[in-house]
């Protein structure tokens, strides 16, 4: 029997109208009952400098960590940018990864998602990350493998995903994503 997780999603765009927050919003709205969702936000973190993770830590960092440290699992949403992940995800990985040995992604089941308006749908971004969560001690779900190609093009004047075949996709990988943390989450102790 499945029990209830709570997943932090993180998204790497930080516009207001961003197609990754919609993107985000789609997958959410797809996901089985047992998972409930937090989108942490990470665009007020001031830039990690080890000067500044004292005993009194920015309190925009504490927020954060503590979200963080509340979720069973991780879904990260982003675009690429230069071929990478934007910088306000990078220093959001490098704030929870921090004080060192007490960091907040650890043995967390993690997805990632990447979408642009290009053919190459992220690819670049979505490895680049997938590298970072190696080192983080995360389990980064396989497959499906989800880049999302085309952005601009997937949602219409309202906002909202015009696509089925998109939205049928984002059902698999919710849904996978949902068993891959209940094959990974230790069992709760009773």
């Amino acid at each position: 029997m499945s029990r209830n997780y709570n997943v932090a999603v993180l998204v790497g765009s930080l516009r207001k109208d961003s197609y990754t927050r919609k993107l985000a919003q789609v997958i959410v709205a797809q996901a089985p009952a047992n998972l409930s969702f937090n989108f942490v936000e990470i665009g007020d973190l001031p830039l990690y400098n080890e000067d500044l993770d004292t005993d009194t830590p920015p309190a925009a960092w504490v927020r954060y960590r503590e979200e963080m440290n509340a979720a069973d699992a991780v879904l990260f949403v982003t675009p690429e940018y230069n071929r990478s992940v934007p910088g306000a995800l990078k220093n959001a990985i490098d704030v929870g990864s921090r004080p060192y040995g007490e960091g907040v992604f650890k043995g967390k089941p993690a997805a990632v998602v990447t979408g642009s308006p290009g053919g190459m749908a992220g690819f670049g971004a979505n490895h680049h990350l997938r590298q970072s969560l190696v080192f983080l001690d995360m389990y980064a779900m396989a497959q499906p493998e989800a880049y999302i190609g085309g952005m601009w093009d997937l949602f219409d004047d309202n906002g909202e995903l015009a696509n089925e075949d998109t939205r049928a996709f984002l059902r698999t990988i919710a849904e996978s994503f949902a068993d891959w943390i209940e094959r990974t989450v230790a069992p709760a102790v009773e």
